[in-house]
């Protein structure tokens, strides 16, 4: 347990998305099943915590979550849709220091269209104006890159850069969380494209201030993992995977497990049954972890890189370094 520093807590698989990638919404949760906040007590103090879903914020007891996990952990992180603008506003308001992330899949057109929600980049970019009026100060867009909206990157870039809001983002996968096993990027060639050009508008950043620029910075190494995968690799792209070590994930029935990458839900155990300390030095969790060493998805997560660069950071200074180098001076580069 000793390099355990990330915990993402499942709160619900109820969603009022109905995104291209993610069939979640066809599998909820049932809200007298899902967790109870005093649970998450169990969870060690001093990690970074994502709270996630489905939508957390279709939760009605949310605010028992944060009180529970706000002063537990070093970070507290929501991910959202953006959709409940008023019950987003109210959580920074209460807690201002946590971290908020709203998906959205690219420009307002494309994003309605992939993510099945009526008017949703207009309420979710209500909510970030909303939400910058608060005195929470670590918000952004976050969005989740495949052939589909790769159009879209830099564009979304330059406005979270000019908003003066940070821009997350992943790459479509398969799994037994978002229940799809058809998610396949068609036209590579494209997306590897705009994926080049979405790394170029990173490591040159318009944002003004230093800590934005080195964010993006840090996030255009990231991508070149993305980069990779978009390529077709199938390995050798991303470091080794931190599952069950590095973080792990709790699911709405309390259940702990190492991932949510997986093709089947590999369950440790359970909060309801045992403390944390028990559940992660058991000996399931020894032959869950035999699995997860196993395992050849070879997923490209950000908790994953994460990590690496913080334990070698001299792989990132020197490939930020040199691709910038090559960018200014409009060298060719493949951004390996």
């Amino acid at each position: 347990m000793k390099n355990i520093v990330q915990g993402s807590i499942i709160t619900t698989f109820r969603c009022n998305a109905k995104c291209h990638m993610c069939h979640i919404w066809k599998y909820p949760s049932k809200a007298s099943e899902e967790i109870e906040p005093k649970l998450l007590k169990k969870l060690p103090k001093g990690l970074r915590i994502n709270i996630t879903g489905g939508e957390p914020m279709l939760r009605k007891d949310i605010t028992e979550i944060f009180e529970v996990l706000y002063n537990k952990s070093y970070l507290l992180e929501l991910s959202t849709n953006g959709y409940f603008t008023e019950k987003i506003v109210a959580l920074a308001e209460k807690f201002p220091n946590i971290l908020i992330r709203v998906s959205v899949e690219g420009l307002p057109k494309l994003n309605d269209s992939l993510r099945g929600i009526p008017d949703g980049f207009d309420r979710a970019l209500k909510t970030i104006l909303a939400l910058k009026k608060t005195g929470c100060k670590d918000i952004g867009f976050s969005v989740v890159i495949c052939d589909k909206n790769a159009q879209d990157l830099v564009k979304l870039h330059e406005l979270c850069s000019y908003l003066g809001v940070d821009l997350g983002n992943s790459v479509m996968h398969n799994s037994w969380y978002f229940h799809k096993f058809d998610n396949i990027d068609k036209d590579r060639e494209k997306a590897v494209h705009m994926e080049k050009n979405f790394i170029a508008s990173m490591l040159q950043s318009p944002r003004r201030d230093l800590k934005g620029k080195l964010k993006d910075y840090g996030r255009a190494y990231f991508n070149k993992s993305i980069l990779k995968r978009l390529a077709g690799d199938t390995s050798n792209y991303r470091p080794p995977c931190g599952a069950g070590e590095d973080f792990f994930f709790v699911d709405p029935f309390a259940n702990v497990i190492p991932c949510n990458g997986s093709d089947e839900k590999w369950v440790i155990g359970n909060l309801k049954d045992a403390s944390f300390e028990e559940i992660m030095n058991s000996q399931k969790a020894s032959e869950v972890m035999k699995r997860v060493k196993n395992c050849q998805k070879n997923c490209c997560f950000i908790v994953t890189e994460r990590h690496d660069m913080v334990r070698r950071p001299w792989k990132p200074i020197y490939w930020i370094a040199k691709n910038k180098f090559k960018l200014a001076f409009n060298i060719p580069t493949d951004f390996e």
